[in-house]
């Protein structure tokens, strides 16, 4: 069961469930549903830290260009 890694397709999990006709086969089909919840977690946390790092990276740079900008727009 593991060998397919479509992500979460109804169809194909419709498919490992018809399959499913022992204990083994469901416990399978139960160990590889819990599995692919985990990886999509962690995918998301990682989505979740390199958008968190570019807007850190684009803040770093453009905080320096931005705070000059604001200098040369004063008028004393």
């Amino acid at each position: 069961m593991s060998k397919q890694d479509a992500g979460y397709d109804y169809n194909r999990y419709r498919i490992l469930l018809a399959e499913a006709v022992d204990e083994t086969k469901r416990l399978e089909l139960i160990e590889l549903m819990i599995r692919e919840k985990a990886r999509d977690r962690l995918e998301a946390q990682r989505t979740s830290d390199r958008i968190a790092m570019t807007a850190a990276t684009v803040s770093r740079i453009l905080g320096p260009i931005a705070g000059s900008r604001r200098d040369s727009y004063k008028f004393d």
